[in-house]
Order: structure tokens, then sequence, then C-alpha cells
């Protein structure tokens, strides 16, 4: 069975991944398909292992022009100040050392090298079949039995999953938008997206920030002020309902028995009753070892409203923006 976590940007999925990883049967998989750029990554076409390694381990620019500044990103997990590491934040490092190796393994480089000889040995085949069996030998070379994907922005391409899968089932994490939106603006990365995205700096030539991917000394570098940046929350609102209008548009298409919901907030306040559902929607074994008690144990409790701390007039642009979003979650929506 293919498992996969979605959801927007900033929904509270990387701690769910982190939870569900407890499950001694369960591999999780973390931020593998939304940073893979290669056009054919959602192809029904077979392609050779080869030309299969090239679609995943293809550097990804925009990580470093965050890093490279300076700028942390809790996504990026690889362990660039460790001594003897073969990449540092300025260089172009491969998308599956991002965050997917890294929490595998304390030696993803190594892991990253036995990786390019499994996919190369592979035979010429649907990139469906190359993923499944990729996943399936990640998930014996850790001890698992099982795997689950999860990428941040994951319900953007949920129709290719489903199309690529049509057996594999999804659990949709939600937040209430406005406080997703309020934490992607803490977020560089995500600033840097959306200032991107929606041009909201007419003095940037969007086309010349984007060749320069590292900073150079003397230079002048508009990237780094996009990442100064703070732009008005409602353009994350934006981004979030738009996230949430694609994925929807997939997502009545799939059957339901192979659709579980969650929120985020029953996720923090009633952690084991909500890990224990989506065990048996997930066909793992929730009393295995007492995972789901200890996974419930990383839990903090609700984080505090962001949304509570906006002047007003900006609380109501967030607020208009969210509520197509929130509508298609079934969530309150305030008039």
């Amino acid at each position: 069975m293919e498992r996969f976590v979605i959801g927007t940007g900033r929904c509270g999925s990387t701690l769910l991944s982190r939870m569900l990883a407890v499950s001694p049967e369960m591999l999780s998989i973390f931020e593998f398909f939304n940073g893979l750029q290669d056009p054919r990554r959602f192809s029904r076409e077979g392609v050779s292992g080869e030309d299969f390694w090239n679609i995943i381990a293809q550097p990804h620019a925009f990580v470093t022009m965050v890093t490279s500044r300076g700028y942390p990103v809790e996504e990026v997990v690889y362990p660039f100040d460790r001594p003897g590491m073969r990449y540092g934040p300025r260089d172009d490092l491969p998308w599956i050392l991002v965050a997917t190796l890294p929490r595998m393994t304390d030696d993803p480089d190594h892991l990253f090298e036995e990786t390019r000889r499994f996919a190369c040995a592979a035979k010429h085949q649907p990139v469906a079949r190359h993923y499944a069996d990729l996943f399936d030998w990640w998930s014996r070379q850790c001890g698992r039995t099982m795997w689950n994907e999860r990428s941040g922005s994951g319900i953007d391409y949920t129709g290719d999953l489903a199309a690529l899968y049509p057996e594999a089932r999804f659990v949709h994490l939600h937040r209430e938008g406005e406080e997703a939106a309020l934490s992607m603006r803490e977020h560089a990365a995500f600033r840097l997206a959306i200032s991107i995205v929606f041009d909201l700096d007419p003095d940037v030539d969007i086309a010349t920030a984007l060749s320069q991917i590292v900073p150079e000394p003397g230079r002048d570098d508009p990237l780094q002020r996009l990442l100064e940046r703070r732009p008005d929350a409602s353009h994350f609102g934006r981004f979030w309902a738009d996230q949430l209008g694609r994925g929807f548009r997939a997502l009545k298409d799939l059957p339901p028995e192979l659709y579980f919901e969650v929120r985020f907030e029953d996720l923090l306040l009633e952690p084991v009753s909500c890990l224990r559902e989506i065990a048996t929607f997930f066909e793992l074994d929730p009393d295995l070892d007492g995972w789901v008690e200890r996974a419930a144990s990383l839990v903090r409790g609700l984080p505090p409203s962001r949304r509570e701390a906006l002047p007003q007039s900006e609380a109501d642009r967030l607020r208009d923006t969210c509520r197509t979003g929130n509508l298609l979650l079934g969530r309150p929506v305030e008039r």
C-alpha cells in the first residue's frame, strides 16, 4: 500500500511525519516530491535507472538562495556544519539531501551514494514503479516494513500522486487558514516565494534576482531585500487558499475509503486518539511497542495565535483571503 500525508505549507505535517516515524513499522519520507523539478517527475512514461536518478538528485537552486544568505529553513536538515560533510550552505545541494536522507541516517552522504547505485541499477520502467521500489528499499535499509511520503504543500499535486497510485491512501492534515498563513510569513523560504510569486517589490527585477543564486560580495543583492521583507499577511492567505483550491479539485475524485481528514488542532489536543485513527487508516499496529503514546509526547500544546497580534485592518484582509479555503475545509468563517 502507498501512503501519503498531504496538506498546505505550514499545516503541521512535519510534526505528523515525525510522530508516524516513531512506529517501528513506518518509515516517514520527508520532503521528497515537492522539490523534484524535472518535468518527468509524474510522467506515465518509462525511464531508465540513470534518468530516474537524474530526476531525484537534481540540485534545488531555491534552497541555495536561502541557505547561502544565512537564513535558517527548518526543513533543511542536512548537517552542513558537521566536519567531513560533502556540501556547504553555498553549494548546490541535491534535493534528496535537503531533508529526505538526513531524516533517515546520521550519514546522509553515504546513503546518497548507496541510493545512486540502487537507482542507476534499476531497469527501464515507469517512474511510479521507480519511486515505489526506492521507497521500499529505503524502508528495508532503515529496518521498516512500510513507508509514507510527506512533503510541504503536498496538496498541490495530490491529483498526480493519485494518478500514479490509484490505490494509495491519503491523510489530509489541515490548519486554520489564518494561522497557517502567518506561520508561512515567519518562514524565510515562504517569504521569498511569496514575494516572487506575487511580484511584490517593483524595484526588483525577478529574472535578474533569480540568476544570482548565491550572493556575490560587492554586488547588489535583490534576493536579500526580498528575504528581509515582511509582506502583508493577506498575500500568504491568498497563497494558502490557492493551494487548497487546486488540491480540492483532486480530492473530490478520491474514493472515500482512500481519504482521511485530520485537523491540526485536534492532533495537538487529542494526539493519542488522532494517531490511533490514522494508524487504523494506514493499517499500522497502534499497540506495537507503545509507539502511539511515545509519539504523542512530541506534542507541546497549541502554539499561541499569531492572528491576535495583527492590526485590525491587516487581520480583516487576511480573513477575507482565507475565507474560501476555510469554507472548503468546513471551518467556521467570521463575517
